[in-house]
């Protein structure tokens, strides 16, 4: 089925408890972590969506409660000069996880389809051809078992202005906001266009898009977070370790630990 942004512009708040939902949440969140390390499963999260969406609000709450060690949040802005005289897609597979890590993206590989398309830092051939090169690169993600998470978050441009306007009123968020905000806001109908495109070329089997509502920024918090811990705990063996027996004699001899029953 296509997938309309449309759909995803209702902006309901959150009904539920929130406090208590995104704690629950954050619990899950780290169980999935100890099962990445236990099992040496290694995981890729990315982000896409509008300036202003929101999405390093959810990344703060992805990341509140994990282990610092296991996981790496990779901001993803233009590319540098190393960079551009490589293939497009050599700076994302520098970053990708390895046994029992999670990368986080905020923005991606899709930049080829989307800012350099609609800013011409790609010619058509190139971004053309990027749908190919990026589902192949896709592919071979979740084929050597790399889970893969990709989000949507989806904000109106009333909505964005609103918080551009939060932005430049609030002393300690301006730094937040600047002129490639409003660039990429006059270019609204082409990026749209872009976008459209976009979901029609990737949203493939192995590697689906989850598109969040943004336009209320606690009902999106809990709704891609559900997403994220919903994929990969169906995606990720969610048993704990069995104790270990010389670790135990050790804890014994150390101060007089004696396992429970059943654990």
């Amino acid at each position: 089925m296509t997938i309309a942004l449309s759909d995803y512009e209702t902006g309901a708040k959150y009904d539920g408890d929130y406090g208590n939902d995104l704690a629950a949440l954050e619990g899950r969140i780290e169980r999935l972590q100890a099962a990445h390390i236990t099992h040496g499963q290694r995981s890729v999260i990315m982000f896409e969506g509008w300036d202003a969406a929101g999405k390093g609000g959810i990344i703060q709450r992805l990341t509140a409660s994990l282990d610092p060690r296991y996981f790496e949040v990779w901001p993803i802005g233009a590319p540098r000069d190393e960079e551009k005289a490589r293939h497009f897609l050599w700076r994302f597979w520098k970053r990708l996880p390895g046994s029992r890590e999670i990368s986080i993206f905020d923005r991606s590989w899709y930049g080829r389809v989307l800012v350099e398309r609609v800013e011409g830092f790609a010619s058509e051939a190139e971004w053309r051809k990027g749908y190919d090169e990026i589902n192949e690169f896709e592919a071979q993600l979740t084929g050597s078992a790399t889970h893969l998470v990709k989000l949507f978050v989806h904000i109106t441009q009333d909505e964005q202005d609103k918080r551009f306007a939060d932005r430049l009123n609030d002393p300690w968020k301006r730094w937040k906001t600047g002129a490639d905000d409003y660039r990429n806001r006059s270019k609204r109908k082409d990026y749209l266009a872009a976008m459209d495109e976009m979901f029609e070329q990737t949203d493939t089997r192995w590697a689906p898009w989850k598109v969040i509502d943004g336009n209320h920024k606690k009902a999106a918090r809990i709704a891609a977070l559900t997403h994220i811990v919903e994929t990969l705990e169906a995606a990720v063996p969610m048993t704990p370790p069995d104790l270990d027996p010389a670790v135990v004699k050790l804890a014994h001899k150390a101060f007089g630990y004696e396992a429970k029953q059943g654990a």
